[in-house]
């Protein structure tokens, strides 16, 4: 599933020039369904193998660390089949997947409190993190049980619980989710809607933002390269002047 292509003949991507970081917020599922008169569910379903082949198609690019906002904090409003569902999908593509992605060289990691999840969504996700910790290729960091506040209220509460005085942005880092991870460069977020829904705000300071119009569930490997190709040529200054 995850086997990498030895070499990629996309000429248009400067691979000296590649984002380290992309994060996906992968939105349209539903509205993707509907339009095939299908039930949300089923855009979730199809969502899940674009995840699977985004992920695959990034490691074979180069792509050092990929985000996916998979259920926010918020997501918890929505209708409870449809919640169970979404737990049930990731379940099962974690579980038939985790072998393929330790044979691949992923790692596995979240962000977000997986306490409240279901016990046996858990314990899957625990054991492929566990089995996958050593690997140094693609990390693969899934935001489930999200949000960006809840995220930074968390840090500031464990900063004053160990008495720290004085906070400065390396001392923040350390309590955030991302804290091994380098910001993103690029926020891809799917279906046309052009905002960030408390996703890594803190971490997304200086992201480019790229709002494609295509759903999720059709979000696959010439979309991932056209992100890239336009992420490349942004003119990226971090507040400087060039001259």
């Amino acid at each position: 599933m995850f086997k990498k292509k030895k070499e990629n003949k996309n000429n248009k991507i400067d691979f000296d020039r590649l984002p380290r970081h992309i994060a996906f917020i992968m939105d349209g599922n539903g509205r993707w369904a509907k339009g095939k008169g299908k039930l949300r569910t089923y855009g979730h379903k199809i969502g899940a193998d674009s995840l699977r082949i985004v992920i695959k198609h990034a490691q074979e690019l180069g792509i050092k660390v990929v985000s996916f906002y998979a259920f926010s904090t918020e997501n918890w409003n929505r209708p409870k089949d449809e919640v169970d569902e979404i737990f049930r999908i990731a379940c099962n593509l974690i579980k038939s997947k985790k072998e393929s992605m330790i044979k691949a060289n992923i790692q596995l990691i979240t962000s977000g409190d997986i306490s409240k999840l279901p016990k046996e969504l858990i314990g899957e996700i625990e054991d492929c993190i566990e089995k996958t910790k050593n690997n140094d290729g693609i990390v693969v960091n899934i935001a489930i049980n999200y949000g960006s506040r809840s995220e930074i209220l968390r840090a500031v509460n464990e900063i004053i619980k160990a008495g720290i005085k004085e906070v400065d942005e390396a001392t923040f880092r350390k309590y955030l989710y991302t804290t091994n991870l380098p910001d993103p460069d690029l926020v891809v977020r799917t279906s046309g809607e052009q905002r960030l829904s408390n996703f890594l705000m803190f971490q997304n300071a200086y992201a480019e933002l790229y709002f494609p119009k295509t759903y999720w569930p059709d979000f696959r490997e010439k979309e991932l390269e056209k992100a890239i190709i336009e992420f490349q040529n942004r003119d990226r200054r971090f507040g400087k002047i060039k001259g």
